[in-house]
Order: C-alpha cells, then structure tokens, then sequence
C-alpha cells in the first residue's frame, strides 16, 4: 500500500507542477501580447510638444493630488506640458480628467487650478470628474464630450497605453509625455513596472468594450472651448 500511495502523490504533485506551468506560461503570454498590442497602436503617435500635429483639445490624465489640493510632481508635469501645448497654439481647449468620486478629492478641480493660475484662461479648461483610470478618461473624452482628435498628456511610461486606449475607443489621439519626473526614481520605476500588469487590463477593458464607471448625456463643454479658442 505504501509505494501506491507514494505513487499517487507524486502523479498529483506531477499534475499541479504541469498546471501551475501552464499557467504561468499562460500569464506570460498574455502580458507580453498586450504589451505588444499597446506599443504596436500607440506607434507613429508618440510626439513631443514641439513636434505634436495639432488638435482640437488636449487631454491630460489625472494623477495623485496632495492635501490641500496641490497636485503632486507627476501630475504638475502633465499639467506643464498641457499648458505648453495651449500657449504654443497646439490645441485650443483642455480637457482635465481625473478622480472625484469624494468630495473632499478633486483631482480635476486641482487641475482647473493649477493652470488657471498660470495663464490659462478658465474657459479654456474642461473638467471630467469621473475620469478614474485611463479606459475611463478615454471612453467618457470620446461619449460624454464628443472629443474626436486629441493630444493625450501623460508621463512618458504611460502615453503608449493612453494612445492606444484612446484610439480604440474612437478618439484619434497623438500623445505628449512628460520625463521630467525620471529624477523621482523610484516612482519612475513603480509606474514603469505597473504598465506591464495595466496592459493586461488594458486590453481586457478594449475587449470587453465595458462602459465606463459613469456615464450620463452629452457634454458640451469642449465644444464650446473650442469654438471659442
């Protein structure tokens, strides 16, 4: 009886040590084809300020703001780069999307701020208070304001995923990222490092064509910025 029950663990541990393998290969697989998908989209549509075609908005994607409502380091540095884009001309509204889910949390309003205070005029400024991760942004820039063609601003590790989420979701979108904030290595390589997992649920999100968290009717909001640009 011994060596049959021997011989059965060892077929079970045989078994787990195939379907932990598979598994992992399968992982493996399924985050280097999102991560490929992501860099082949986002291809050809990677500019600096200087260099970016022009567009009707700009979108700059939320990041952490800091009490008392002073957006951290990554996000001045999007904010930067929009309001470069504005005064150079390449766009003629901003489109401010971000997380406002409590109330005492106004990524946007944050935004609104920030560039306000450096030369941008208010009417030029959108806010999004729903934009709560990148697919989000993306899908309510495209079926809640009606954006079409747009520069998306975000961190350089992170514009490839936001132009090809962008332009899956129908918005023709070039994007504009920011390195400044390469000093600040450990979060550089913390937000560098979580784009491989964020592809996944990139390409999930894509395949899935799921709404948003928060949808609603039409917003005129840029419309009205640009005309007015």
């Amino acid at each position: 009886m011994l060596p049959l029950a021997r011989l059965r663990r060892s077929r079970w541990f045989r078994r787990l040590f195939l379907a932990g393998s598979l598994g992992a290969v399968l992982a493996m697989v399924t985050v280097a084809a999102s991560n490929l998908w992501i860099r082949g989209a986002a291809d050809g549509h990677v500019y600096s300020v200087s260099t970016v075609p022009d567009a009707p908005v700009a979108l700059v994607l939320g990041a952490q703001v800091d009490p008392p409502g002073t957006p951290s380091a990554f996000l001045a540095a999007r904010l930067e780069l929009a309001r470069r884009l504005y005064m150079a001309g390449k766009v003629k509204a901003i489109l401010v999307s971000g997380d406002h889910a409590e109330w005492g949390y106004d990524e946007p309003g944050a935004m609104m701020v920030w560039l306000v205070a450096r030369g941008v005029p208010a009417s030029r400024i959108v806010l999004d208070h729903a934009g709560f991760d990148t697919y989000d942004s993306c899908s309510r820039a495209g079926k809640i304001f009606g954006v079409r063609r747009a520069i998306v601003v975000t961190q350089s590790f992170h514009v490839p995923r936001a132009v090809a989420l962008c332009r899956a979701l129908g918005v023709r979108a070039d994007g504009v990222g920011d390195d400044t904030q390469r000093a600040n290595k450990p979060l550089w390589a913390r937000g560098q490092s979580r784009e491989w997992a964020a592809a996944v649920k990139a390409a999930w999100d894509v395949s899935t064509r799921r709404d948003p968290v928060f949808l609603g009717p039409h917003e005129t909001g840029v419309e009205t910025a640009v005309a007015h640009g």
